[in-house]
């Protein structure tokens, strides 16, 4: 009975009881809305807070500036690549495959939202803050992680005492905000039944038939990134064989699998590169911890998978510009997803803000969300993982 009760289950339930509801109880489905936009908006309520301390934690945590320009440096960058790399599969694929296209009930007339129109000059003032209090209070995730690095190095560089004060406020601040997730995570199963019944009510249930499409692009998005792209920076930087070296630290990533929690498998990922990998005490201490903050590979792809899923299902025609938004936006907000379970899903609101695609499409995807949760987790910790033996070989 207590295995009934879990979140999954629950949702899944929820899933169930929204689908017959919008089918059998339409207009009940079309008033209930409003319990799924009181949950997306409780979702918006904890982004920019938890954008702002989870970046500006993670660079405190480097500890002063020379860390940071010797392995901070090298381990940034190698998770910014990695990201960078992951969101383009995640795109080139979704493009390729169009999944959510070719069902006439999603592209009925005067029904196809107005998104917002960019050009790359737009993007590139959409990164610099110029009031960010402003950004703040618009909700603008790309100049608040940009003003979180930079003020986070100048902390950096004031007195030791100083600075501990400073990371003891705002990790105990980021320590709560992560409570409040998992506490609006609950939520999950009223926003699923509320926001599925209202789509079924609404759009038909043919609207969940392409869902099947949009999963394997996910799933080939993510075997890509895991077994070709990851390894390939292993062979080539690293100068190690990554699938032997994948056998013997399995143990981190069947267990990110199993929990969907990258914070969860943090104790078991720094166990299995040390005793297993290889990987030296000192490297591993650093490395994981930050990437299990920071880095987000799987999260990533799946984010601008969803967005540009979503956008076909409403019909909206994407510029380039706009699918820029989304690769900017993805690869930065995957950075402040929280490790735990379903914290990807308060991300993708970021990503479907950034362009204006609606926030009721994340309905469509709850469905099978806590799967391809299990599976992106299991990236995220194995990219974590390779990233610790090559940054291993180029620390002094």
């Amino acid at each position: 009975m207590r295995r009934l009760l879990y979140l999954e289950n629950l949702t899944l339930i929820a899933l169930l009881f929204g689908f017959v509801g919008g089918v059998y109880l339409p207009e009940l489905m079309l008033k209930l809305k409003i319990l799924g936009d009181i949950f997306l908006s409780l979702l918006k309520m904890i982004i920019v807070p938890l954008v702002f301390t989870s970046v500006f934690i993670a660079m405190l945590g480097l500890g002063d500036i020379a860390k940071f320009r010797d392995i901070g440096t090298k381990t940034i960058l190698y998770y910014v690549t990695t990201t960078t790399l992951s969101v383009l599969t995640g795109l080139v694929l979704v493009v390729l495959l169009k999944p959510g296209e070719g069902n006439e009930v999603f592209h009925r007339a005067g029904d196809t939202p107005n998104v917002k129109e960019l050009t790359l000059v737009d993007v590139i003032w959409n990164i610099i803050p110029s009031n960010p209090v402003r950004s703040f209070t618009e909700g603008n995730v790309l100049q608040i992680i940009f003003f979180a690095v930079l003020f986070g190095l100048a902390t950096l560089s004031v007195s030791r005492e100083k600075m501990k004060h400073v990371f003891n406020f705002f990790d105990g601040l980021n320590d709560g905000l992560i409570n409040l997730t998992r506490w609006v995570v609950r939520l999950t199963p009223v926003g699923v039944f509320a926001l599925v019944g209202f789509m079924v009510a609404d759009m038909g249930t043919e609207v969940f038939f392409s869902l099947w499409k949009y999963a394997l692009t996910v799933v080939l998005g993510l075997t890509l990134h895991a077994f070709l792209t990851l390894p390939l920076l292993g062979f080539i930087f690293g100068r190690y064989n990554p699938y032997r070296y994948l056998l013997k630290v399995r143990e981190a990533p069947l267990l990110a699998f199993s929990t969907a929690s990258s914070a969860a498998t943090l104790p078991v990922s720094i166990q299995v590169a040390e005793e297993k990998g290889g990987v030296k005490k000192e490297t591993a201490g650093f490395v994981l911890p930050l990437g299990a903050t920071i880095n987000m590979d799987g999260t990533a792809l799946y984010e601008s998978v969803a967005a540009v899923f979503i956008a076909n299902v409403y019909g909206i025609e994407l510029s380039l510009p706009q699918l820029g938004m989304i690769f900017l936006t993805a690869t930065l907000a995957s950075i402040d997803a929280a490790a735990i379970p379903g914290a990807g899903l308060v991300m993708l609101t970021l990503v479907l803000s950034s362009v204006g695609i609606p926030l009721e499409g994340i309905g469509l995807i709850i469905a099978i969300d806590r799967f391809l949760d299990m599976l992106r987790t299991a990236v995220n910790v194995w990219g974590d993982l390779n990233g610790a033996r090559i940054i291993d070989r180029f620390v002094r």
